[in-house]
């Protein structure tokens, strides 16, 4: 073992064993205290990440089991920590994966692509919204946006940056600088538009439900993100051309588009039946309260019927590590918060908070306050699962006793962890691949996401609200 591990493993046991030491503050039930030392823990690993993300939350689920059936008494029971492995969010996102691996298994997501570069992408600009019409298309099935822009878009968008001359060492400024960069900003967009555009989103929601006592359907999210989520589609990559302008201003995208789609050969049988699938869930999760069905009952159904129709084989779903991963690391982070918001802790921090803590009467100062904290604070987190373990139940609570609307506090914190990533070149898995290509600088990535993000702010905030108020009093969210 690293001396490197070693001292992140040795911290991650200290603070648990700190806290157990530390008196149980006042009015805390004493294992709320101890469960609270094992996910302070969880959190601190996730971000240190001595370990993968699914052997830091075992190892937790590991411990709070023993805690909890030497102090959990009557009322907690070991079973409640294996709860988020029962979770309608954590069987969404799984179920979500495999119709994400099919995009890229059958070449569907590809043929999308070249469609419509040969379309729209006559121009370097025109080139900035085909990426962002294809990552809006395909986000509602593909929750690992890391593979819908790194695995997806970022290899045809490179393969045409390089078609078109630009040479990251020599020609970056020719057309990839814009194409690049514009790849992850958009999609720092569409991963808050949908609920399963993202996976922390279905984890973000299933935490918050419990502490702002809210209900959003897949319906209800996608209509509430609809209006600030296509203003800035709209807006991004017109700003990043007016920022950093192309060298290259028009493109041959009939040929590229032909040689593409030449590559890829006729539609397959699998293609178009993805495609019939796809159109499926997407009804499915938009008529899910007329139907009476849950948003996961769709996802899992069309995972089935992909399986049963040989669109993608189970081999195929082992090998889709990620799918694995988020079901075993996002059912135990969903279980270790049910068992302290059962242990009592959330409500016990919103006593103490809101004893400490007014905005008086100004509840949406207390709103924008929280909502500004809660994007600036995304510089110092690599992962949006993270930081909505870590910071969205504070932020929930936080909000909640300063005052805050609970529906419009709720939204504003669910979307602003997506486009809050935005930020830096290490706020999200895909941005990593994305400026790995070499075409992009850290200082012109930063300026950005800067404005980028806090534009996204300022959008959500004023046009956002005015929308999200209208849905309320319509009854739709």
């Amino acid at each position: 073992m690293s001396k490197d591990k070693l001292w992140k493993l040795l911290l991650l046991l200290a603070i648990p064993i700190v806290v157990a030491l530390l008196p149980t503050p006042a009015g805390l039930p004493n294992i709320a205290w101890l469960l609270f030392g094992l996910y302070l823990s969880a959190i601190v690993g996730l971000v240190l990440k001595p370990y993968s993300e699914p052997v830091i939350l075992l190892g937790t689920i590991a411990a709070s089991a023993v805690v909890i059936g030497n102090f959990g008494g009557d009322a907690l029971k070991v079973s409640e920590v294996l709860k988020g492995y029962a979770s309608d969010t954590t069987w969404l996102v799984f179920a979500a994966f495999t119709l994400s691996a099919a995009f890229v298994l059958t070449g569907l997501g590809k043929r999308i692509s070249y469609i419509l570069i040969g379309k729209l992408g006559g121009t370097t600009l025109g080139l900035g919204y085909v990426t962002a019409i294809l990552d809006l298309l395909i986000a509602p099935a593909t929750p690992s946006n890391t593979a819908r822009a790194g695995g997806i878009v970022f290899p045809i968008i490179n393969s045409v940056a390089v078609a078109l001359g630009s040479d990251p060492n020599d020609s970056p400024r020719k057309a990839g600088h814009y194409l690049m960069v514009n790849i992850y900003m958009v999609t720092k967009t569409t991963s808050y538009m949908f609920l399963t555009a993202m996976a922390p989103n279905a984890l973000a929601l299933a935490m918050m439900s419990d502490i702002l006592n809210i209900k959003l359907s897949w319906t209800g999210w996608a209509l509430a993100a609809s209006v600030p989520g296509i203003i800035m589609l709209i807006i991004t990559p017109f700003l990043i051309y007016k920022m950093y302008p192309p060298e290259l201003k028009k493109v041959n995208n009939k040929q590229i588009a032909a040689e593409g789609l030449k590559a890829l050969g006729p539609m397959t049988i699998r293609e178009k039946m993805l495609g019939g699938v796809f159109c499926l869930a997407l009804l499915g999760w938009v008529g899910a309260d007329f139907l009476n069905v849950e948003a996961s009952t769709v996802a899992i159904c069309a995972m089935a019927i992909t399986l049963l129709l040989g669109i993608v084989t189970w081999d195929d779903v082992l090998k889709n590590k990620g799918g694995w991963n988020t079901l075993i690391w996002y059912g135990g982070i969903i279980g270790m918060s049910g068992v302290l918001t059962k242990a009592g802790f959330f409500k016990w921090l919103a006593k103490v908070l809101g004893e400490n803590l007014s905005f008086g009467d100004h509840a949406i100062v207390a709103l924008l306050v929280v909502m500004f904290i809660s994007v600036l604070i995304r510089y110092l987190f690599a992962s949006g699962g993270a930081y909505v373990a870590a910071m969205v139940p504070v932020f929930a609570t936080v909000g909640l006793v300063a005052g805050a609307p609970p529906m419009l506090l709720a939204l504003g914190l669910l979307f602003s962890n997506s486009y809050g990533g935005a930020l830096t070149h290490y706020g999200g898995a895909a941005a990593p691949i994305v400026f790995g290509a070499g075409y992009n600088d850290i200082r012109s990535w930063w300026i950005i996401g800067g404005v980028l993000a806090f534009l996204s702010l300022l959008v959500h905030m004023t046009i956002g609200i005015g929308w999200w108020e209208m849905l309320i009093s319509m009854g739709i969210i």
